[in-house]
């Protein structure tokens, strides 16, 4: 079962970040359209029998590699923490690997950074795509939209958070995933990632248009989703990807 705490200490992470204003938006999806979507090695994880994909924007901030001092309390970092923040939205669903353990798959994800984009994708094969983006906070609303570079895939969504609440088991099982999956020059790899507990709290979607779904094949989302907020965990380590083993 999904822990709320990670389930492994990144020791030596190849990236170190906070996420921030992290929204999740989650609908029940039949498991076999989703593990249509899977490559091999990789079977689609459900909760009492259902399978859900979530569609997750937030900011990527203060992101740094290993030896650099944290961006965000330093004046003299100033410019280079503005160019270590960015917005990203990811569309996920939820996996076991072939050892059995529990974790993420992509099926797309956009950033605000070209040059992320193209790192990452490079070096682990995520998903990644440049887009525009921003994340706007009016009153008590927060709106993000992204529309992708030279291609149809957008977004707008907007949510109200609300007080904070002690997550079951269901909402621990969406959002605590301590590894994440990709495809890579024809291996599975598995990326450790560790994180405090997230801090959840009730949303209201106010609205929501999108076309990602769609585009990766999942036609006729439909139904109303699971909505939570969160103001975002500190400090992110990610590991290094290695080949992801069988039993």
């Amino acid at each position: 079962m999904v822990s709320i705490t990670a389930e492994q200490h990144v020791s030596v992470p190849v990236l170190r970040a906070s996420w921030q204003a992290v929204t999740f938006v989650h609908w029940c999806v039949e498991p076999d359209r989703v593990q249509e979507l899977l490559p091999d090695g990789l079977t689609v994880d459900v909760h009492d029998g259902n399978a859900w994909v979530g569609l997750t924007p937030f900011v990527m901030a203060n992101m740094r590699p290993p030896g650099v001092p944290d961006l965000a309390g330093l004046k003299k970092w100033g410019r280079l923490a503005g160019a270590s923040r960015t917005p990203e939205t990811n569309l996920r669903t939820y996996v076991r690997g072939p050892d059995g353990r529990q974790g993420l798959w992509f099926l797309t994800i956009d950033v605000g950074s070209v040059a992320l984009a193209a790192a990452i994708r490079a070096a682990v094969g995520a998903p990644y795509h440049h887009a525009e983006m921003s994340v706007e906070v009016h009153g008590d609303t927060v709106t993000y939209t992204g529309s992708r570079s030279g291609a149809p895939e957008a977004y707008r969504i907007q949510v109200r958070p609300g007080g904070e609440i002690t997550p079951s088991d269901h909402e621990i099982w969406l959002t605590s995933r301590w590894r994440a999956y990709t495809a890579h020059l024809g291996r599975l790899l598995v990326t450790p990632v560790e994180h405090e507990p997230w801090p959840l709290r009730r949303a209201a979607l106010e609205s929501v248009e999108q076309n990602l779904t769609e585009s990766v094949g999942l036609h006729d989302v439909s139904g109303p989703p699971l909505v939570h907020f969160s103001d975002g965990v500190q400090k992110v380590r990610l590991g290094r990807p290695a080949p992801s083993s069988g039993r």
